[in-house]
């Protein structure tokens, strides 16, 4: 399972031209799972992403959490974080789970960052959306977990 963390001031995924979702400043989840992946990967990745250090302290150091910082947190699936392109120039995505397995562990994921008590929001699993954010820092960092 892989998950790319982008910290952002603000996100919003639109469809059909119109905002289905929002957040303010904290964190934007783009979400994929392959073949294999199950529940676990789940609670660790997050887990991870809750309790990563990548938000600035009085210091400007990376010290706190999304937890600490009460970070608002979007997660979008994104099946193509397991493109694989390695050999020509057209992406495979054989690695990716099938979706209607994959939508149920990203529901899963969405349900265990809900638990953390942030405010979370979600894209809409298979529509095709825009997303807006602006990326602070930038920050961004690829998770992922095997089981």
């Amino acid at each position: 399972m892989r998950v790319l963390v982008q910290r952002v001031k603000n996100c919003e995924v639109w469809i059909d031209g119109k905002i289905a979702s929002s957040v303010n400043a904290g964190l934007l989840l783009f979400h994929g799972s392959k073949t294999g992946d199950g529940e676990k990967s789940c609670e660790i990745l997050a887990d991870k992403v809750v309790n990563l250090r990548i938000f600035e302290d009085d210091r400007e150091k990376m010290n706190l959490s999304a937890l600490d910082t009460k970070a608002e947190i979007m997660v979008v699936s994104q099946f193509t974080l397991y493109a694989d392109t390695s050999k020509g120039r057209r992406p495979a995505f054989t690695a990716a789970m099938e979706p209607k397995e994959a939508e149920k562990l990203y529901l899963k994921f969405v349900e265990l960052v809900e638990a953390s008590g942030l405010k979370t929001a979600t894209g809409v699993f298979g529509a095709k959306m825009d997303i807006k954010l602006t990326n602070h820092g930038p920050v961004t960092i690829m998770l992922e977990h095997d089981v």
